[in-house]
């Protein structure tokens, strides 16, 4: 499955090259509804929120109220994945408030699972040079991505890999990485990170891994299916 991404900066839809450098940015809003909105699934990501430099909500809710979304982007409290789910999204994305004094945060993982039960929650596992970055990208942590998979694999219903090494950069995302990570949890995978073709996306589907893209999408290279679903 083919999963468009949508990346809030400062009120705008962007696309950054692995986190820090903007490529492209839109505010056509409604041109991206319309077009995203046969999709069973739609990321919907804050930045602002991530980093910690202010929010886009009143940009979330314009998306969340048309399109099945899953929204992450600075979501670090049960109160705050309560107000995302109450705009209409169908799952949060959780990621940094998992990993605590460089360890998995389980007894985080815990509490949001009884709070909203794991089939609302989505854990989002970012990796740089084979260890996971938090805080938006900006601070590295020593854990494996496959090591924070198999310690949250009981409080989630997905896990979201993004390869920040290849992010933006439409080179494809290396599927070795990939099949490894297939390879040991159960729960639905969500990959992103270079993604840059449809052909791409039918090979990780035989790996039984949904695509999540942004760049492909928003720079032309990749055509959308008039009938994903």
């Amino acid at each position: 499955m083919l999963i468009p991404s949508i990346d809030l900066m400062g009120g705008k839809i962007v696309q950054l090259v692995q986190g820090e450098k903007k490529a492209l940015e839109f505010d056509n809003f409604e041109e991206w509804i319309l077009r995203f909105s046969k999709y069973p699934l739609v990321q919907l990501i804050d930045l602002d929120a991530a980093i910690g430099s202010g929010d886009n909500r009143r940009l979330l809710r314009q998306f969340t109220k048309r399109l099945s979304c899953q929204v992450g982007g600075g979501i670090r409290s049960i109160d705050c994945a309560q107000e995302i789910l109450a705009m209409g999204a169908e799952r949060v994305i959780l990621g940094s408030t998992l990993v605590q004094n460089d360890k998995v945060n389980t007894a985080t993982a815990e509490q949001f699972a009884q709070r909203f039960s794991a089939d609302r929650l989505t854990f989002a596992v970012d990796s740089k040079n084979g260890r996971v970055a938090i805080s938006g990208w900006r601070e590295m942590t020593t854990l494996a991505p496959a090591e924070m998979m198999q310690a949250l694999e009981p409080y989630c219903r997905a896990f979201l890999y993004t390869h920040i090494d290849t992010e933006g950069l439409l080179k494809g995302i290396p599927l070795d990485a990939v099949r490894a990570l297939r390879g040991i949890t159960s729960r639905q995978l969500m990959v992103a990170g270079g993604i840059a073709s449809q052909e791409e996306v039918g090979r990780l589907d035989k790996l039984g891994v949904d695509a999540v893209v942004g760049m492909a999408i928003y720079s032309g290279r990749m055509k959308l299916d008039p009938s994903p679903a």
